[in-house]
């Protein structure tokens, strides 16, 4: 079989299950058809983090093949004194989420991008996709990070009928329906039936940000699948953002599929908040998470890749030898020399994800 040297002279479809494109165009103010040095240069000199940095527009996705991935829409409310900020109440959380679905029309009124509802629409994606990359537009499959965008599980119709078919219960902080990152606890009295609402319509559920004791109460009262988008490993780098090895060893066990996630707090303990210091931390290390999912699984069928890239933060704050996304491509060749083989390497670039959506889909 040719190696991955050989192979990478042909292009390889890479699917990334986590990124913030409409939050990135409205909140950060960012025209992603523009080429990422016009970005960049448009926030010369702004102060805030991630500026003038950023690693995502549509062309570096489509330079680096990344011909399908998960958007998210979401909003929080604030909570716990505020300390986690966000809007005052649901009513407003879902117009922000109805504004960001908004932007992802226009751009399929563009012709940039393409939704993905079912699985007849994944194939024939994906066929149009091998046969001309260059012209197909971008596929997005759509999320929703924190529910509190759904006032109540009877707009769950509603949201399915728009295409929605991830949604995770919390971000930071407590929504209306869990406890999550940082913010230790169970499930909200509103957490339960809004599950029983997404699993009869057949949402998926994404437990990404979920406190310990939520992850493992949601896991006990929805019966649909699951799946981590955007998740790394606390055994290698130790917050309650990461999962331990065994709710990892839960995902797993229910056929799920964990997306590595790229930020840099979340890979290594040589992350300095202070310093801003990625030395270090590279797609290497992004590898480490993903073999450690591949060793507890025994196996190459629960990982992909979830990169949460510009999601509030830029170069600065990821793997220091990324330039922008397109980089994803250097992925393979680093689990070619760690002993992958060709059949494993494609399952984490795309395939894993491929096969999770179809059999939930079937």
């Amino acid at each position: 079989m040719k190696n991955f040297k050989e192979k990478m002279r042909h292009k390889m479809l890479i699917i990334d299950s986590h990124i913030d494109i409409a939050h990135n165009a409205i909140e950060w103010d960012r025209d992603l058809l523009q080429n990422i040095n016009q970005i960049r240069e448009s926030e010369a000199g702004m102060p805030q983090k991630g500026r003038g940095l950023n690693l995502v527009n549509y062309e570096e996705q489509r330079k680096g093949e990344i011909g399908l991935f998960f958007v998210t829409v979401g909003c929080r409310i604030a909570s716990m004194g505020k300390r986690f900020s966000g809007v005052r109440n649901q009513d407003i959380a879902y117009a922000k989420c109805r504004g960001e679905l908004a932007y992802y029309r226009l751009m399929e009124s563009k012709g940039v991008l393409r939704q993905i509802r079912d699985a007849k629409m994944l194939e024939q994606h994906l066929k149009e996709w091998e046969e001309d990359s260059a012209s197909t537009p971008l596929g997005f499959v759509l999320t929703m990070e924190g529910a509190d965008g759904i006032v109540s599980p009877d707009q769950v119709a509603e949201w399915w009928d728009e295409g929605l078919r991830i949604v995770s219960l919390c971000h930071y902080g407590v929504s209306s329906y869990s406890h999550g990152t940082q913010a230790p606890g169970g499930l909200t009295a509103r957490g339960r039936p809004l599950l029983e609402s997404l699993e009869k319509a057949g949402i998926l559920l994404d437990l990404t940000h979920l406190a310990e004791k939520a992850f493992w109460e949601a896991l006990d009262h929805y019966g649909g699948r699951v799946l981590a988008t955007h998740n790394c490993c606390r055994v290698l780098c130790d917050h309650d953002r990461q999962f331990d090895d065994n709710q990892i060893k839960a995902i797993v066990e229910r056929s799920g599929v964990i997306g590595v996630a790229l930020d840099d707090w979340m890979l290594s303990p040589l992350w300095d908040h202070q310093a801003i210091d990625n030395t270090g931390i590279t797609l290497e290390t992004v590898v480490d998470h993903m073999d450690h999912i591949c060793q507890l699984a025994g196996n190459c069928d629960h990982v992909g890749i979830g990169t949460d890239l510009d999601g509030g933060y830029g170069k600065e704050q990821a793997p220091s030898d990324m330039e922008t996304i397109a980089d994803l491509r250097k992925i393979p060749m680093i689990l070619e020399n760690r002993g992958y083989k060709t059949e494993d390497i494609t399952k984490i670039m795309h395939g894993n994800w491929i096969q999770f959506l179809r059999t939930s889909w079937s």
